[in-house]
């Protein structure tokens, strides 16, 4: 039983002996010359504009979880297939309810509207947000105002 152990330690070692001799000599041969544009931000290419510390929208992080959920489906999907035929008529069901169950999140998500890039504007505006704290207490809108009609050329002279 402790020989295996060994084996284990003895692989980690050589492993994390090999990351850093590697990092070693990488640092030890490769050139270092730094300019002002080597040492710039690298954002795909374009320059970077604006400060690094922007807030992302929230609809990002959910398409990247729903991709993350359908990655893990084909993930699990891969070894029912291969042992399919063996595991017979309930593995089926399991796969049935398990694809269900992921497929009533992307309606929800898709639903809610979390996978649309670009989501329609609320129905209030910038101005609505600046209302005295009265008229926000009582939850009265201000009444909008009307287009300008249009003159014509009669009104006007």
């Amino acid at each position: 039983m402790r020989e295996s152990y060994a084996v284990v330690l003895v692989f980690l070692a050589v492993g994390m002996a090999f990351a850093w001799v590697s990092i070693l000599v990488s640092r030890l041969v490769h050139p270092h010359h730094p300019t002002p544009e080597k040492l710039t931000t690298y954002e795909c290419g374009e320059d970077p504009i604006g400060r690094a510390w922007v807030r992302y929208n929230t609809r990002f992080y959910t398409v990247a979880l729903v991709f993350i959920i359908f990655e893990a489906e084909i993930l699990f999907m891969f070894p029912w297939a291969v042992a399919y035929r063996k595991l017979g008529l309930f593995a089926f069901v399991e796969m049935l309810l398990f694809v269900g169950i992921l497929l009533t999140g992307l309606v929800y998500v898709w639903a809610k509207g979390d996978l649309d890039w670009v989501k329609p504007s609320p129905p209030f505006t910038r101005d609505d947000a600046r209302l005295p704290d009265q008229v926000r207490r009582w939850g009265a809108r201000p009444a909008r105002r009307a287009a300008p009609a249009a003159v014509s050329a009669e009104d006007a002279s």
